[in-house]
Protein backbone atom coordinates (compact mmCIF):
# COMPACT_ATOMS: atom_id res chain seq x y z
CA UNK A 1 0.00 0.00 0.00
CA UNK A 2 3.08 2.40 -0.58
CA UNK A 3 1.97 3.64 -3.30
CA UNK A 4 -1.59 4.88 -2.42
CA UNK A 5 -4.76 3.97 -3.78
CA UNK A 6 -6.36 5.50 -6.89
CA UNK A 7 -10.15 5.57 -8.57
CA UNK A 8 -10.91 4.22 -11.53
CA UNK A 9 -11.73 8.05 -12.27
CA UNK A 10 -8.06 9.19 -10.80
CA UNK A 11 -9.59 11.62 -9.02
CA UNK A 12 -7.58 10.83 -5.51
CA UNK A 13 -3.85 11.43 -5.65
CA UNK A 14 -1.40 9.34 -3.84
CA UNK A 15 -2.06 8.22 -0.15
CA UNK A 16 -1.32 10.74 2.18
CA UNK A 17 -1.15 13.33 -0.23
CA UNK A 18 -4.02 15.69 1.82
CA UNK A 19 -1.19 15.31 4.53
CA UNK A 20 1.00 17.59 2.82
CA UNK A 21 -1.08 20.68 2.41
CA UNK A 22 -0.14 22.16 5.13
CA UNK A 23 0.19 26.20 3.63
CA UNK A 24 3.85 27.65 5.18
CA UNK A 25 3.54 24.80 7.96
CA UNK A 26 5.43 22.01 5.37
CA UNK A 27 8.70 23.95 5.49
CA UNK A 28 8.59 24.55 9.33
CA UNK A 29 7.61 20.94 9.92
CA UNK A 30 10.47 19.19 7.39
CA UNK A 31 12.78 21.62 9.43
CA UNK A 32 12.09 20.37 12.83
CA UNK A 33 12.10 16.71 11.20
CA UNK A 34 15.96 17.50 10.80
CA UNK A 35 16.32 18.35 14.11
CA UNK A 36 15.46 21.62 14.30
CA UNK A 37 13.44 23.69 16.81
CA UNK A 38 10.84 27.22 16.48
CA UNK A 39 12.22 29.78 18.96
CA UNK A 40 10.91 29.43 22.18
CA UNK A 41 9.65 25.28 21.44
CA UNK A 42 10.44 21.84 21.19
CA UNK A 43 10.58 19.63 17.95
CA UNK A 44 7.81 17.61 17.07
CA UNK A 45 7.36 13.94 18.24
CA UNK A 46 6.05 11.14 16.45
CA UNK A 47 2.36 10.07 18.30
CA UNK A 48 -0.19 7.19 16.51
CA UNK A 49 1.67 7.19 13.37
CA UNK A 50 1.23 10.65 12.07
CA UNK A 51 3.95 13.54 13.57
CA UNK A 52 2.30 16.17 16.04
CA UNK A 53 3.45 18.93 18.26
CA UNK A 54 4.30 19.15 21.80
CA UNK A 55 2.53 20.94 23.92
CA UNK A 56 5.46 23.42 24.00
CA UNK A 57 4.59 24.55 20.67
CA UNK A 58 1.24 25.28 20.80
CA UNK A 59 1.38 27.77 17.56
CA UNK A 60 2.58 25.55 14.99
CA UNK A 61 0.87 24.42 12.67
CA UNK A 62 -0.80 20.24 13.09
CA UNK A 63 -0.42 18.02 9.52
CA UNK A 64 -3.76 16.53 8.49
CA UNK A 65 -4.94 13.03 9.28
CA UNK A 66 -3.11 10.76 6.88
CA UNK A 67 -5.90 8.24 6.32
CA UNK A 68 -3.30 5.60 4.98
CA UNK A 69 -3.22 2.73 7.05
CA UNK A 70 -5.96 3.75 9.31
CA UNK A 71 -8.85 1.09 10.38
CA UNK A 72 -12.91 2.28 9.58
CA UNK A 73 -15.80 1.00 10.92
CA UNK A 74 -18.83 2.48 8.31
CA UNK A 75 -21.99 1.59 9.40
CA UNK A 76 -24.79 0.72 6.77
CA UNK A 77 -21.72 0.29 4.55
CA UNK A 78 -23.47 -2.09 2.06
CA UNK A 79 -24.95 0.27 -0.52
CA UNK A 80 -25.70 3.76 -1.46
CA UNK A 81 -24.27 6.48 0.71
CA UNK A 82 -22.63 4.01 2.90
CA UNK A 83 -20.78 2.10 -0.13
CA UNK A 84 -19.52 5.26 -1.69
CA UNK A 85 -17.86 5.95 2.02
CA UNK A 86 -16.68 2.79 2.25
CA UNK A 87 -15.19 2.43 -1.41
CA UNK A 88 -13.86 6.69 -0.86
CA UNK A 89 -12.16 5.59 2.20
CA UNK A 90 -10.51 2.47 0.67
CA UNK A 91 -9.36 4.37 -2.15
CA UNK A 92 -7.57 6.70 0.59
CA UNK A 93 -5.97 3.94 1.97
CA UNK A 94 -8.00 2.79 4.74
CA UNK A 95 -8.57 -0.91 5.98
CA UNK A 96 -12.67 -1.18 6.82
CA UNK A 97 -14.80 -2.60 9.08
CA UNK A 98 -17.87 -2.73 6.79
CA UNK A 99 -21.40 -3.30 8.96
CA UNK A 100 -24.46 -4.58 7.46
CA UNK A 101 -27.81 -5.75 8.92
CA UNK A 102 -30.19 -7.31 6.23
CA UNK A 103 -27.85 -6.53 2.96
CA UNK A 104 -25.51 -9.43 3.20
CA UNK A 105 -25.21 -9.79 -0.70
CA UNK A 106 -24.24 -6.30 -1.12
CA UNK A 107 -21.96 -6.11 1.65
CA UNK A 108 -20.11 -8.85 0.13
CA UNK A 109 -19.69 -6.92 -3.17
CA UNK A 110 -18.76 -3.98 -1.44
CA UNK A 111 -16.31 -5.60 0.28
CA UNK A 112 -15.02 -7.28 -3.06
CA UNK A 113 -14.35 -4.23 -4.67
CA UNK A 114 -12.32 -2.29 -1.84
CA UNK A 115 -10.55 -5.62 -1.45
CA UNK A 116 -9.32 -5.09 -5.52
CA UNK A 117 -8.26 -1.66 -4.14
CA UNK A 118 -5.86 -2.83 -1.27
CA UNK A 119 -7.90 -2.87 1.11
CA UNK A 120 -8.15 -5.26 4.30
CA UNK A 121 -12.16 -5.34 4.80
CA UNK A 122 -14.09 -7.11 8.03
CA UNK A 123 -17.70 -7.43 7.68
CA UNK A 124 -19.88 -7.26 10.32
CA UNK A 125 -23.49 -7.92 10.95
CA UNK A 126 -25.64 -6.98 13.41
CA UNK A 127 -28.74 -5.00 13.95
CA UNK A 128 -27.68 -1.37 15.47
CA UNK A 129 -30.99 -0.94 17.15
CA UNK A 130 -30.92 -4.10 19.63
CA UNK A 131 -27.22 -4.90 19.52
CA UNK A 132 -24.86 -2.20 18.37
CA UNK A 133 -22.34 -3.82 20.95
CA UNK A 134 -21.84 -6.58 18.39
CA UNK A 135 -20.10 -4.21 15.61
CA UNK A 136 -17.46 -2.79 18.31
CA UNK A 137 -16.48 -6.60 18.96
CA UNK A 138 -16.81 -7.13 15.53
CA UNK A 139 -14.03 -4.44 14.53
CA UNK A 140 -11.38 -6.45 16.57
CA UNK A 141 -10.18 -8.05 14.04
CA UNK A 142 -8.41 -5.22 12.24
CA UNK A 143 -8.70 -3.04 15.45
CA UNK A 144 -7.87 -0.55 16.50
CA UNK A 145 -10.49 1.52 14.97
CA UNK A 146 -9.25 5.21 14.64
CA UNK A 147 -12.05 6.10 12.41
CA UNK A 148 -15.59 5.71 13.14
CA UNK A 149 -18.43 6.88 10.24
CA UNK A 150 -21.89 6.45 11.68
CA UNK A 151 -24.05 6.45 8.22
CA UNK A 152 -26.82 3.50 8.88
CA UNK A 153 -30.40 5.24 9.36
CA UNK A 154 -33.70 4.27 8.74
CA UNK A 155 -36.05 6.13 6.94
CA UNK A 156 -39.96 5.69 7.91
CA UNK A 157 -42.48 7.50 7.22
CA UNK A 158 -44.94 9.33 10.13
CA UNK A 159 -45.77 12.22 11.39
CA UNK A 160 -46.75 13.74 14.91
CA UNK A 161 -50.31 12.20 14.51
CA UNK A 162 -49.98 8.91 13.65
CA UNK A 163 -46.27 8.13 15.30
CA UNK A 164 -46.58 5.12 17.29
CA UNK A 165 -44.22 3.77 20.43
CA UNK A 166 -42.89 1.16 18.67
CA UNK A 167 -42.15 2.76 15.15
CA UNK A 168 -40.51 5.79 17.40
CA UNK A 169 -38.44 3.69 19.39
CA UNK A 170 -37.21 1.86 16.57
CA UNK A 171 -36.23 5.03 15.10
CA UNK A 172 -34.69 6.65 17.71
CA UNK A 173 -32.67 3.01 18.29
CA UNK A 174 -30.92 2.73 14.93
CA UNK A 175 -30.67 6.72 14.10
CA UNK A 176 -29.52 8.31 17.29
CA UNK A 177 -28.93 5.87 20.28
CA UNK A 178 -26.54 3.67 18.38
CA UNK A 179 -24.29 6.18 16.63
CA UNK A 180 -23.92 7.46 20.30
CA UNK A 181 -23.25 3.92 21.81
CA UNK A 182 -20.83 3.28 19.11
CA UNK A 183 -19.00 6.67 19.16
CA UNK A 184 -18.79 5.79 22.92
CA UNK A 185 -17.25 2.14 22.88
CA UNK A 186 -15.13 3.56 19.89
CA UNK A 187 -13.89 6.28 22.43
CA UNK A 188 -13.24 3.67 25.12
CA UNK A 189 -11.64 1.21 23.02
CA UNK A 190 -8.98 4.19 21.40
CA UNK A 191 -5.68 3.26 22.32
CA UNK A 192 -4.11 6.11 24.47
CA UNK A 193 -1.41 7.01 21.91
CA UNK A 194 -3.87 7.67 18.95
CA UNK A 195 -5.92 9.93 17.76
CA UNK A 196 -9.59 9.86 16.07
CA UNK A 197 -12.32 10.94 14.38
CA UNK A 198 -15.75 10.28 14.16
CA UNK A 199 -18.31 11.59 11.12
CA UNK A 200 -22.11 11.41 11.28
CA UNK A 201 -24.33 11.59 8.83
CA UNK A 202 -27.61 13.78 9.34
CA UNK A 203 -29.86 15.53 7.27
CA UNK A 204 -30.15 19.54 6.29
CA UNK A 205 -33.83 19.44 7.11
CA UNK A 206 -33.58 18.94 10.79
CA UNK A 207 -33.57 22.77 10.02
CA UNK A 208 -36.39 22.64 7.85
CA UNK A 209 -38.39 19.68 8.68
CA UNK A 210 -39.77 17.01 6.71
CA UNK A 211 -43.95 16.97 7.43
CA UNK A 212 -43.94 12.95 6.87
CA UNK A 213 -40.78 11.74 8.33
CA UNK A 214 -41.36 12.94 12.11
CA UNK A 215 -39.42 10.35 13.72
CA UNK A 216 -36.49 10.37 11.37
CA UNK A 217 -36.16 14.39 11.38
CA UNK A 218 -36.17 13.89 15.22
CA UNK A 219 -33.67 11.48 15.49
CA UNK A 220 -31.30 13.61 13.38
CA UNK A 221 -31.93 16.26 14.96
CA UNK A 222 -30.61 14.71 18.17
CA UNK A 223 -27.46 13.74 15.94
CA UNK A 224 -26.74 17.46 15.15
CA UNK A 225 -26.74 18.18 18.96
CA UNK A 226 -25.19 14.64 19.58
CA UNK A 227 -22.06 16.02 17.36
CA UNK A 228 -22.06 19.27 18.86
CA UNK A 229 -21.70 17.92 22.56
CA UNK A 230 -19.07 14.97 21.82
CA UNK A 231 -16.90 16.90 19.79
CA UNK A 232 -16.14 19.08 23.25
CA UNK A 233 -16.52 15.65 25.72
CA UNK A 234 -14.19 14.10 23.53
CA UNK A 235 -11.17 16.72 22.68
CA UNK A 236 -8.43 17.16 21.49
CA UNK A 237 -7.91 13.24 20.81
CA UNK A 238 -11.05 12.24 19.22
CA UNK A 239 -12.75 15.02 16.51
CA UNK A 240 -16.51 14.91 15.83
CA UNK A 241 -18.12 16.28 12.82
CA UNK A 242 -21.12 15.85 11.22
CA UNK A 243 -22.33 15.75 7.05
CA UNK A 244 -25.74 16.98 6.69
CA UNK A 245 -27.48 15.65 3.51
CA UNK A 246 -29.67 16.85 1.12
CA UNK A 247 -30.80 15.84 -2.34
CA UNK A 248 -27.93 12.97 -2.88
CA UNK A 249 -29.78 9.79 -4.40
CA UNK A 250 -33.98 8.98 -5.02
CA UNK A 251 -35.61 7.21 -2.41
CA UNK A 252 -36.01 3.55 -2.93
CA UNK A 253 -38.78 3.11 -6.14
CA UNK A 254 -38.68 6.65 -7.30
CA UNK A 255 -36.92 7.05 -10.88
CA UNK A 256 -35.63 10.26 -13.13
CA UNK A 257 -38.97 11.97 -13.25
CA UNK A 258 -38.79 11.75 -9.57
CA UNK A 259 -35.12 13.30 -9.70
CA UNK A 260 -35.97 15.91 -12.19
CA UNK A 261 -38.91 17.44 -10.41
CA UNK A 262 -36.51 18.21 -7.01
CA UNK A 263 -34.03 19.49 -8.69
CA UNK A 264 -36.10 22.30 -9.57
CA UNK A 265 -36.23 22.84 -5.80
CA UNK A 266 -32.44 23.34 -5.12
CA UNK A 267 -30.09 26.28 -6.22
CA UNK A 268 -28.07 24.28 -8.21
CA UNK A 269 -30.65 23.07 -10.16
CA UNK A 270 -29.11 19.36 -10.06
CA UNK A 271 -29.05 16.25 -7.02
CA UNK A 272 -25.98 15.81 -5.59
CA UNK A 273 -24.90 11.60 -6.00
CA UNK A 274 -22.80 10.31 -3.66
CA UNK A 275 -19.38 11.70 -4.98
CA UNK A 276 -19.84 15.42 -2.58
CA UNK A 277 -20.65 13.29 0.52
CA UNK A 278 -17.53 11.21 -0.30
CA UNK A 279 -15.42 14.83 -0.60
CA UNK A 280 -17.54 15.95 2.11
CA UNK A 281 -16.32 13.48 4.83
CA UNK A 282 -12.86 13.02 3.86
CA UNK A 283 -12.64 16.57 3.80
CA UNK A 284 -13.80 16.76 8.19
CA UNK A 285 -11.10 13.65 8.28
CA UNK A 286 -8.25 15.14 6.94
CA UNK A 287 -8.48 18.30 8.18
CA UNK A 288 -7.42 18.17 12.05
CA UNK A 289 -8.81 21.81 13.06
CA UNK A 290 -12.13 20.88 12.70
CA UNK A 291 -14.52 19.54 15.35
CA UNK A 292 -18.23 20.02 15.81
CA UNK A 293 -19.02 20.82 12.53
CA UNK A 294 -21.91 19.86 10.79
CA UNK A 295 -21.17 20.79 6.68
CA UNK A 296 -24.48 21.24 4.46
CA UNK A 297 -23.89 19.23 1.20
CA UNK A 298 -27.38 20.32 0.13
CA UNK A 299 -26.60 22.26 -3.28
CA UNK A 300 -27.91 25.18 -1.56
CA UNK A 301 -31.25 23.53 -0.59
CA UNK A 302 -31.08 25.15 2.83
CA UNK A 303 -31.25 28.96 0.98
CA UNK A 304 -34.90 28.41 0.17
Amino acid sequence: MGEGRRAASGRLGPAGEGRNRNHAGVGIWALLAEGGKAEGGSPPVLLGGGWRREATCPLLPSPAMDLQGKTALVTGGAKRVGKAIVLGLAQAGCDLVLHYNTSADEAEATASEARAMGAQVVLVKADLGADAARVVAGAAELAPVEILVNSAAGFPSDTIFDIGPDTFDRTIAVNLRAPILLTAAFARALPDDREGAVVNLTDWRTQRPYGDHFSYTVAKGGIDTFTVAAAEALAPRIRVNAVALGAILPPSGKGSAYLKELAKEIPVERVGGTDPVVDAVLFVLRNDFITGEILRVDGGAHLR
